[in-house]
């Protein structure tokens, strides 16, 4: 034993908590599962819970066909969308230190290149249903129930993208030697976190009673002014930087396709506007609809070269969410690269590479579908 707290009682009795090991690896993992908020990390808002579990004991693609290997204890969401990866060790676990940081490491980078966002809401979902609970009442209670439910996703496939992560080693005793190499990482990995939680467990002797107490290593000064410096930094498009940037990166060729679109969206000023978004990765604009529909953004163009759209917003609009307008809109932008699930109720981000359109001429069929498809929320106004 170590060390030890001490409980005021309601009758102003002292209770003597001495430091006890765990049981199990499984009563630590039961812990998180139940109460989340051990893991003690600064979110700066304490309105809703803040951690959304994902799954316990998932399993993480390690490659492009699917294939899974690695076991990861917890997969948690914060309210930033960032996808959180713990592991637990317990005290009397005999891995190398060495080996348990390679294996998060090893999770970490699958988790980027071969997680799709789908099979993670996918999880998400199944995971309410083991327990008997409505994910959307789970989301509500997350986020709050003025949510932009589609908006979250898409930030969680925007931050799995860019790899901004968060890796977190969890248990009852961090060793010094496993504490500096943490820090070494935190410091040094940029968007992604490196941090362990200290969960220890006190006890009273005399009347059973039972403390937890967390202790977060990694947040250094120095690594959150080297993060938060980072994030200041993300650059807000325009119009001239952003043609100047895709030029740059993908050709002169690819870019008079993303004028082509810019110019399109401008054309249409009655039904839409033109919306920038932020960031060096992911960054682009958006085509917003004006006049009010569950559709509230018709597609977006990404500094990473992709068009995309958002599945769910098109489900709910009508015609669309009619059987018969939703196998007609999926016939149309099958047509264009554009993949909507068969189930309307499947959330997914269709998209594709602006450079698998050869020239100029390939981008026309993909505006005549966008064209009928304003034509179509217009119809379904009257």
């Amino acid at each position: 034993m170590s060390g030890g707290i001490y409980l005021i009682q309601g009758d102003n009795q002292l209770v003597a908590m001495a430091e006890k090991p765990y049981d199990s690896e499984a009563l630590l993992q039961e812990l998180l599962e139940k109460y989340p908020n051990l893991l003690g990390i600064d979110h700066h808002d304490q309105r809703f819970n803040e951690w959304l579990l994902i799954k316990r004991t998932g399993t993480i693609p390690t490659d492009d066909m699917g294939m899974e290997r690695w076991s990861l204890n917890h997969l948690f969401l914060d309210h930033q969308a960032i996808p959180t990866l713990v592991e637990v060790q317990h005290e009397g676990e005999h891995r190398p230190r060495r080996e348990i940081i390679g294996q998060m490491l090893d999770y970490a980078a699958n988790a980027v290149l071969y997680w799709p966002v789908e099979s993670i809401l996918d999880q998400f979902e199944i995971n309410c249903r083991r327990q008997n609970r409505d994910p959307e009442q789970v989301f509500e209670d997350f986020l709050g129930e003025n949510a932009d439910e589609e908006q979250f996703w898409q930030q969680v496939k925007t931050n799995l993208q860019a790899g901004k992560i968060r890796l977190i080693f969890v248990a009852d005793h961090i060793p010094a030697a496993m504490q500096r190499v943490i820090e070494f990482l935190n410091k040094q990995m940029d968007p992604a976190e490196v941090l362990a939680v200290e969960i220890k467990q006190y006890v009273s002797l005399e009347n059973g009673l039972k403390t937890l107490v967390s202790n977060v290593i990694g947040q250094t000064a120095e690594a959150q002014q080297k993060k938060s410096s980072t994030a200041r930094e993300r650059r807000q498009w325009d119009k001239v930087s952003f043609l100047m940037e895709y030029a740059a990166r993908y050709g002169e060729d690819e870019m008079v396709l993303v004028r082509e679109l810019y110019h399109w969206i401008e054309a249409h000023g009655d039904d839409l506007y033109l919306q920038w978004g932020t960031g060096d990765v992911y960054g682009g604009f958006a085509a917003r609809l004006k006049f009010p529909s569950p559709l509230v953004e018709l597609f977006a163009v990404g500094i990473n070269g992709t068009l995309q759209i958002a599945s769910e917003g098109y489900a709910a609009s009508p015609p669309f969410n009619e059987e018969e307008g939703w196998y007609e809109l999926r016939n149309r932008f099958s047509g264009i690269g554009l993949a909507l699930p068969t189930n309307p109720l499947e959330r997914r981000l269709p998209n594709f590479q602006l450079s698998t359109l050869p020239d100029d001429n390939a981008l026309e069929p993909v505006l005549e579908r966008f064209d009928w498809v304003l034509q179509q929320l217009r119809a379904a106004e009257t």
